[in-house]
């Protein structure tokens, strides 16, 4: 008789929408730490080294924030599986496709890491970065590309801990990790000038512990499933099955951030003043998403768990009350940045000295805070295709998004100016879900079977 680990909310049988919303909100908290990485770096940069520090971190976030999405997507390809086989009761082949994840994401953070530090500086000039903080912004990445195997490893031991039904454990941890980040970057940059550089170094830090302590609380983990027999470590049959919803997935959460990379060199046209303004108002915008991209990532949990049991019907009450959920959260994140979005972007810059970034940044969120329940539904009707392994439509979807966002951006800032890059974006976001929803409407999703 295999032992089994209780979950405190049983995405099987308790309400889904109760369900939904407790497994979702440590995700929110969570990957509001995750971003939050990034935002201390910009706020103690933009503060205390100066405006072309904090344009310098902005030019290197879009890039950094695409292989952030990669180690994202990629972890909810492989958490799909693993809570596929979970939900069937299959124990023994879940533990072989967290060792198949662990290993693959280990090789693909060595690699794009090396990949990365040797060509930072190269796709730095392509974006057509300003020359003033060409060489920081290629210090600060030289440095974040050696701790990628830490970002992607931390990411897949997330993933998994989310796949088990735990996502409290990668709250803590990200908790623990950002205090440590927030302290070292003062102490690098405070403490001994280090600059840009410092505020890299830290950051390096923090995830690499986060990563550690995280594969030591996931094997101990794994051992609460008590199995008979040899469990395999790699299977790649259980890989494919990974790829299959991993590619799609990674092409959904670097939606934004490919977007913004392209865009960037628009925005860069313009000079590092309004390139401070716009990394200020991205940041807040990662932010600002963070509700509805993570309760779209519980409903993949929680479609690929009952799709696993066999329970499409409770996959279909699920969406229904994420997409109340996702639509409260953006109803009251809009609220918010009504009435506090001046003070908001004053904590990345000094106002007074910086009055072209400033009216960039504010100009940007007083337009882009009105459609982020577009983003919310979007996402959570991706979330069910994606759960079920339904990819196909999801992926033109996410392509559609993609293709709007660049070539609105290009197209329209010679006429528009910068505003053309914040113009496209709700209108992509909107598409995608159009499409998506289609798709959802048609019941095909509900008939995909992905375990092997």
């Amino acid at each position: 008789m295999e032992k089994r680990v209780k979950r405190k909310w049983n995405m099987l049988e308790d309400s889904p929408g109760i369900t939904l919303f407790l497994f979702a909100l440590p995700m929110i908290l969570g990957n509001l730490f995750q971003q939050f990485y990034n935002m201390v770096d910009s706020m103690i940069v933009g503060q205390f080294v100066g405006e072309d520090a904090l344009a310098a971190v902005g030019a290197s976030y879009a890039l950094t924030n695409v292989f952030v999405m990669i180690a994202i997507g990629g972890g909810i390809g492989a958490s799909v599986i693993t809570s596929q086989y979970l939900g069937a009761g299959e124990d023994r082949k879940m533990k072989t496709s967290v060792y198949t994840a662990l290993l693959t994401f280990l090789a693909m953070g060595i690699v794009l890491g090396v990949f990365g530090f040797l060509m930072n500086r190269l796709i730095l000039i392509w974006l057509n970065t300003p020359e003033n903080i060409l060489a920081a912004a290629g210090t600060y990445l030289g440095i974040y590309f050696l701790g990628m195997p830490f970002l992607f490893m931390y990411n897949i031991l997330s993933s998994m801990f989310n796949a088990l039904g735990d996502s409290r454990t990668p709250l803590c941890l990200l908790i623990f990790s950002s205090v440590l980040n927030v302290f070292l970057d003062l102490w690098f940059v405070i403490g001994f000038g280090a600059g840009v550089a410092g505020v890299a170094v830290a950051t390096v830090i923090a995830q690499g512990t986060a990563a550690v302590i995280s594969f030591c609380l996931l094997m101990r983990r794994l051992h609460g499933f008590a199995v008979e027999g040899k469990v395999r470590k790699y299977n790649t049959a259980i890989l494919g099955a990974m790829v299959k919803i991993a590619i799609p997935s990674i092409l959904q959460q670097s939606i934004v951030s490919i977007g913004m990379l392209l865009v960037q060199s628009v925005v860069n046209g313009f000079g590092s003043s309004v390139l401070a303004g716009y990394a200020a108002a991205t940041r807040i915008e990662s932010i600002c998403i963070v509700p509805m991209i993570s309760t779209g990532n519980a409903v993949s949990t929680f479609t690929a768990q009952n799709m696993g049991a066999g329970k499409p019907e409770r996959v279909r009450k699920g969406y229904r009350a994420a997409c109340a959920i996702a639509g409260g959260f953006a109803l009251l994140i809009c609220l918010i940045l009504l009435f506090f979005d001046r003070q908001i972007i004053g904590t990345f810059m000094d106002t007074s000295s910086g009055a072209v970034a400033y009216a960039t940044g504010t100009g940007y969120l007083s337009f882009i805070k009105f459609f982020f329940i577009c983003i919310g539904l979007k996402a959570v009707t991706d979330g069910v295709l994606r759960g079920a392994g339904d990819v196909v439509v999801f992926t033109l979807a996410n392509l559609v998004n993609l293709g709007i966002r660049v070539s609105g951006a290009f197209l329209l800032s010679p006429v528009l100016g910068v505003a053309a890059v914040w113009y496209a974006i709700p209108a992509g976001w909107t598409v995608n879900y159009l499409i998506s929803l289609c798709r959802y409407l048609t019941g095909k999703w509900s008939k995909k079977n992905l375990i092997v």
